[in-house]
């Protein structure tokens, strides 16, 4: 029997998939040494959350110490809405809470509860009607509500401050309007102070709706063009404004 016919003593290697080699083992420690992946929303929510808390209480702050009219009033409730629109619910209402928090340091509780009923919590509310996409008329209704009752507290909690009736001063502003209608009329009946009342609220609504639907005209040509667009408008209001 030659040599060559011969089996070898030792056994041939038998390569199998289950052999760790040394570079699967090195890739392995690799794994496990690689820092876990953070998430990079995180970080942002919360900085653009607290940048644009900051953002609607820096707006109420100017406004109260050096008023320009109607302009800065427009905006109260747009940052925390855009909160919402950009991260939701939880955000929007973190937002709400931080701004209130922060006008507290800076004004004094009292101005911080004004801002936060109704404002802050507008914001909320239009947020969460332009992120279902609910059209103008049922938004501006539900802000209108809101705003009227801000109106309310503010009387209510101002005149507990001041131990006096403020819805008083109210309704004497209104029966002097009124009287001055009636006297341009050339009617001499007097106005009935029921009748009187009813006006006053009815004024508070027209001045909320009037308001909010100044806030909708804002907001959709500002948030439309930072990417986070609220619902269309009615077509005649884009053809009034000419925006397409």
């Amino acid at each position: 029997m030659s040599i060559l016919d011969s089996s070898p003593d030792e056994p041939e290697s038998d390569p199998s998939p289950e052999s760790p080699s040394p570079l699967n083992g090195w890739l392995d420690q690799h794994e496990q040494l690689k820092p876990p992946q953070l998430k990079v929303d995180a970080p942002l929510r919360m900085v653009e959350t607290a940048f644009l808390a900051s953002t609607a209480s820096l707006i109420w702050f100017i406004n109260f110490y050096f008023p320009l009219g109607p302009i800065l009033r427009i905006f109260f409730p747009v940052p925390i809405a855009l909160v919402y629109l950009r991260w939701g619910k939880r955000a929007a209402w973190m937002s709400a809470l931080t701004s209130g928090l922060l006008l507290s340091v800076l004004m004094g509780p009292i101005r911080s509860l004004l801002f936060v009923m109704p404002y802050a919590f507008m914001g909320v509310l239009l947020g969460a009607t332009w992120y279902r996409r609910v059209p103008w008329i049922a938004s501006i209704i539900l802000g209108t509500l809101l705003g009227t009752l801000g109106v309310f507290f503010r009387l209510w909690l101002l005149s507990v401050l001041s131990g006096e009736d403020l819805w008083i001063y109210l309704i004497n502003q209104v029966t002097e309007l009124t009287e001055w209608i009636f006297l341009k009329l050339q009617l001499l009946a007097i106005p009935n102070v029921f009748l009187i009342q009813l006006g006053a609220i009815a004024l508070i609504i027209f001045n909320n709706l009037i308001y909010l639907f100044i806030v909708h005209l804002a907001a959709w040509l500002l948030l439309d063009r930072l990417g986070n667009p609220i619902p269309r408008p009615p077509r005649w209001v884009q053809v009034l404004m000419d925006y397409e």
